[in-house]
């Protein structure tokens, strides 16, 4: 019962992060009007300028130029009337905001959106008598720098790093954001909490406490490390080794109270099963070189893998659907959602390090039955071509056909049966990576803790179940029965589902689960490793 709870707990944090709409966040394009019944006499706020000194200040500040846009469709909107300003002085939205960019900064270690400049203006006028701080000749200059701060922060914290997450395997259309309408919605609800500017998702929000933690632990991480075992720790054990283990899992599981002998003792136990859970690694209590060398991993390096992730949770599209499929890859794991709650979930082989399971969505609209297996043209070519000069009688042993020729290579294709290589049925989102979901022949490889195993496709380990799922709402036409029978034809069925149901194929490597602990996964392609340089190459 505790392994699937701990199992559930992602599941419920990746929904809200999938489902999530935000009201400034709409991308519609609209040309800008200018309020012209905004004026001095009308306003409660006297203070505007020329549209001229902006075009001076951003010829200036060449960092902002990439705003112009935006400054255009927000001062023209307002008739150029001062945002950060008022009658008072600097506003209660300033003060606000330059506090939480200032929280983001120090809380995240993120100098990037440290402005000397305007740190330098606000608090030579902060405190200020109004008269003074409305006779300052800064505080034009004040009110665009607040202005191109908030596209800063906005851009970095809702939208993530100006980079290409194509270059990074990343094919899921990120997530759009207005950044004129988010700077009207900081005026108008006049808080001081980010989620009423946009809202942050569950997920992204709880990897930011857990990265405060890391930061911390960082900056005293003195630990020595725990020297490898000849033998694995088992319960019962006494070494002076596992003294250093207790004191690390205080560190990194910390929900069961250990004391700090040398004895492996039944609450040890328990710490480790943990521990083991929210690495992905085998429960068997058994403290190896395996889990040793993870208790080992460097704060430094969970403190990267933890930011890595919280830029791809900016990412994440909103998505009004509901029901949709989520399998994280690096977890070796299905997602069924209905209704926003977890239906159900199952283990899935993914494809190997060479042989990548594309990250992007799509829609599943079909169901193939009794499916055929085109083969792939590079595995006939270095595969099945060779197996061939081996064995003139290689097709026919393995179910096969040849049904015509690509120049010298032949087109294979294997019939329906029991060992074909997509199993009895395979499930179809249209997409351009010739990537589907699908049955396998293989069952035992399910049992695996590490399931990149595959040539990129995701093979799923209970098939009929979800087959069953996709046709739950036709089961006059499509019984239990049936769809067993359909699985056993000579030739493929094909099922069109009446509702397509979104799919995502997603990469994280770190979340927070349900009860607020902190699981990571190995990143078996690579792609931390390269989007670390992306974020940091400076």
């Amino acid at each position: 019962m505790y392994t699937l709870r701990i199992k559930l707990n992602f599941l419920y944090l990746l929904a809200a992060l999938v489902l999530l709409v935000g009201s400034a966040c709409k991308t519609a394009k609209r040309k800008p009007q200018r309020d012209i019944t905004i004026n001095q006499q009308t306003s409660f706020n006297p203070l505007f300028f020329d549209s001229i000194a902006m075009s001076h200040f951003l010829n200036i500040h060449s960092d902002l130029q990439k705003f112009h846009a935006q400054y255009i469709d927000f001062y023209t909107d307002r008739n150029f009337e001062y945002a950060w300003f008022d009658s008072t002085g600097l506003s209660e939205q300033a003060h606000n905001f330059f506090n939480l960019q200032n929280n983001y900064i120090n809380s995240n270690e993120d100098s990037s959106l440290f402005s000397v400049e305007l740190n330098r203006l606000y608090l030579a006028l902060a405190g200020k008598p109004v008269a003074s701080i409305l006779k300052n000749p800064s505080i034009l200059e004040t009110e665009l720098l607040f202005t191109g701060q908030f596209f800063k922060y906005a851009a970095k914290v809702y939208k993530g790093a100006d980079i290409d997450a194509a270059e990074l395997g990343w094919f899921i259309p990120r997530k759009k954001i207005d950044l004129t309408a988010l700077l009207d919605s900081l005026l108008l609800k006049k808080s001081a909490s980010a989620d009423h500017y946009a809202p942050l998702n569950p997920q992204y929000k709880a990897l930011e406490q857990f990265l405060i933690k890391y930061i911390e632990l960082q900056k005293r991480d003195n630990y020595d490390t725990i020297p490898m075992v000849k033998k694995a720790l088992r319960l019962g054990d006494s070494t002076e080794i596992i003294g250093i283990i207790k004191q690390r899992l205080k560190l990194y599981e910390g929900t069961v109270l250990l004391n700090d002998g040398n004895i492996y003792d039944s609450a040890m136990l328990l710490s480790v099963q943990k521990y083991q859970q929210l690495l992905g690694i085998e429960v068997d209590g058994a403290v190896g070189n395996k889990m040793i060398a993870e208790l080992n991993t460097p704060v430094r390096q969970r403190v990267q893998q933890l930011l890595v992730n919280m830029e791809r949770m900016r990412w994440m599209p909103a998505e009004t659907d509901s029901n949709y499929i989520l399998v994280n890859i690096p977890e070796y794991r299905m997602h069924v959602f209905e209704g926003g709650q977890l239906a159900y979930d199952m283990n899935v082989i993914v494809g190997s390090a060479a042989n990548n399971s594309v990250i992007f969505n799509g829609k599943l609209k079909y169901i193939v039955f009794s499916p055929y297996w085109n083969v792939p043209e590079s595995i006939v070519r270095n595969e099945i071509v060779p197996a061939m000069r081996k064995d003139p009688n290689y097709i026919a042993k393995h179910n096969m056909e040849i049904t015509g020729r690509n120049g010298s290579l032949p087109l294979v294709r294997q019939k329906p049966g029991e060992k074909n290589s997509l199993g009895l049925v395979k499930f179809l989102f249209p997409n351009n990576y010739s990537i589907y979901l699908h049955d396998t022949p293989n069952r035992n490889l399910f049992s695996q803790w590490s399931r990149s195993l595959s040539h990129g496709c995701i093979r799923l380990a209970e098939p009929v179940k979800f087959a069953r799922y996709l046709l739950r709402e036709d089961t006059a036409v499509y019984s239990n029965k049936i769809i067993d029978s359909l699985m056993h034809l000579s030739k493929e069925k094909w099922v069109t589902l009446k509702k397509p149901i979104p799919v995502f194929l997603v990469y994280f490597t770190a979340w927070v689960d349900k009860n607020g602990e902190l699981n990571f996964r190995k990143d078996i392609y690579g792609h931390d490793k390269k989007m670390l340089t992306k974020l940091f190459n400076n």
